[in-house]
């Protein structure tokens, strides 16, 4: 396994994954990718903790810029005492209802109904797939709030939402939507231009307000089959997450293999190629940074970060 360094974990971040969709995080990610003093700052945190994510989402937490790479630069610098233990004590819990998108159609082929259960859940918006109403370009599904947009190709979208009878969520912090200091958190991990995210976070966030999911705190090894076990026997288990394995350490997420693969039901994740060892696919179908959605592990779409598209390549459901 090739270990990137910090510089070039930054310089991909801008290449990949904030290249045509937040300018501001581009410079960013570009300028701490040549800058030494910050590298030698993050070279400091645990590798897990050293991503660009992380790191703006802390700075907008705290209120600082993140527009002009000087400004950003003069601001760690001034205020890294503050910043690290920030850092070192939060994670990128980014909580994209958009996400949803891209489960939905898998989520709506399995034998209703289902019992979800979502592994590094955050605040569990995520688990209302069967709440939202979704658009794939002039074809809508579902009629409530938010509504989600999703490019999607190769695929007939489906004609109805999925039944869900039981929804839970396991995480080592979760978080609470009705808590003013969480939401904050989750409003800080969205990146700066994207206000259209910042709209669908308080309507997700007032679909769970309204009917909480049972959040549980735990390790997704350790506690997993303890909380499956309380779902419902007569529905569908699915254990699903959506870019949660790259921060967990290899022999931990071997681990978790191992024990989903044991569970009853399926197992649907949306991770990059590299974290679940995907090998042999298809092209992406544009360059940037893309996710792959898998069922049971078997390869089935890519999917961009949000969700904002996904194009089939596997047996459609």
């Amino acid at each position: 396994m090739v270990v990137m360094t910090t510089a070039t974990v930054y310089a991909k971040f801008a290449a990949g994954e904030a290249h045509g969709v937040s300018p501001a995080y581009e410079r960013l990610s570009n300028a701490v990718s040549t800058d030494d003093e910050l590298l030698a700052l993050l070279d400091q945190l645990p590798e897990a903790k050293r991503q660009p994510n992380l790191l703006f989402g802390v700075v907008r937490w705290l209120g600082g810029p993140v527009e002009d790479p000087e400004t950003f630069r003069a601001y760690v610098l001034a205020n890294w005492p503050t910043i690290e233990p920030a850092m070192r004590s939060r994670a990128t819990q980014t909580n994209e209802a958009g996400r949803c998108a891209v489960l939905l159609p898998v989520l709506a082929s399995l034998p209703q109904p289902l019992a979800l259960l979502e592994v590094g859940a955050s605040a569990g918006l995520c688990l209302y797939p069967d709440r939202y109403a979704y658009r794939y370009g002039d074809q809508a599904v579902g009629n409530g709030d938010p509504v989600l947009d999703c490019a999607a190709t190769g695929i007939t979208v489906p004609a109805a939402l999925p039944e869900v009878v039981w929804r839970a969520g396991l995480d080592l912090n979760p978080l609470d939507v009705t808590d003013p200091e969480d939401v904050a958190w989750l409003d800080a991990l969205i990146w700066p231009e994207h206000q259209h995210r910042r709209d669908r976070l308080r309507a997700a966030a007032a679909v769970a307000a309204a009917d909480p999911p049972l959040l549980v705190r735990g390790d997704l090894v350790d506690d997993l089959p303890a909380l499956a076990a309380q779902a419902p026997a007569d529905a569908t288990l699915v254990v699903f997450h959506s870019a949660v394995l790259y921060q967990v350490p290899r022999p931990r997420r071997e681990a978790f293999v191992d024990v989903v693969r044991g569970l009853p039901g399926h197992w649907l994740a949306v991770e990059e190629p590299w974290v679940l060892g995907l090998d042999d696919l298809p092209a992406p179908p544009t360059d940037g940074f893309h996710n792959v959605l898998t069922l049971d592990g078997t390869p089935l779409a890519y999917s961009r970060g949000h969700g904002q598209a996904m194009t089939w390549f596997g047996v459609t459901p």
